[in-house]
């Protein structure tokens, strides 16, 4: 079986689409990942209402731990110079205007940049929405880091969702372990492969149909 990326170099090639400057808020799972690898000046917005945060906690620096210092996805975070609270309104207010950048999960994306990330099923007595919504409608870009297929080898990355709907038309690209894609208007364009891995086989592991860009490349991290 050929080699795929991490979900460490998955959330660093993420992360590399952010510039200091942007505000961003990091969905759970791996997206938090980006948080060791965004470049300095990129601010953290938590929905429950924290802006420009401190690096996060480590097994070496827990003893500065602060049970307020902690983000929705629950990692303990530092203070750092500028830091500010804000109540839930304010937060959401931030998150729906169309000012913060987003990192998200993904357990499917279609083809015109719908995302399904908060459920399995319409039963599931397990969902877990938090913010999801809210970031999917009001980010003025949405990233979407996840691994390309299932556990089953079944494709994520979909011409139509069949998992309940987070968001509709809203991703922008998408990142995963075997390439990096744009969402337009014409459908998902293929811009970046992962090293060793042909457009072909990508293509073959995913249930939209691909553009391949003229300037396709191997992935640089």
């Amino acid at each position: 079986m050929k080699e795929r990326l991490s979900e460490d170099v998955v959330a660093m090639r993420a992360a590399s689409e952010l510039k200091p400057g942007n505000c961003c808020n990091l969905g759970l799972g791996l997206p938090q990942l980006c948080a060791a690898y965004v470049p300095e000046g990129v601010r953290f917005q938590a929905e429950n209402g924290t802006l420009g945060y401190g690096p996060l906690l480590t097994e070496d620096t827990w003893q500065q731990i602060d049970y307020g210092n902690v983000d929705a996805g629950g990692r303990f975070f530092s203070d750092a110079p500028g830091m500010s609270y804000f109540d839930f309104l304010t937060s959401f207010a931030m998150i729906r205007s169309g000012r913060i950048t987003t990192v998200l999960g993904g357990l499917q994306v279609a083809e015109n940049g719908d995302i399904a990330n908060h459920t399995v099923n319409e039963t599931d007595i397990y969902v877990f929405i938090g913010g999801a919504m809210d970031l999917a409608w009001g980010a003025k870009k949405v990233i979407v880091a996840m691994i390309h297929t299932t556990k089953n080898g079944e494709p994520k990355i979909v011409k139509k969702l069949t998992l309940p709907a987070t968001g509709r038309k809203c991703v922008d690209m998408i990142v995963t372990d075997l390439a990096v894609m744009k969402i337009t208007d014409k459908g998902i364009v293929l811009k970046e492969t992962a090293p060793g891995w042909s457009a072909k086989e990508i293509q073959a592991l995913t249930g939209a149909k691909l553009i391949f860009a003229p300037d396709l490349k191997e992935m640089e991290l």
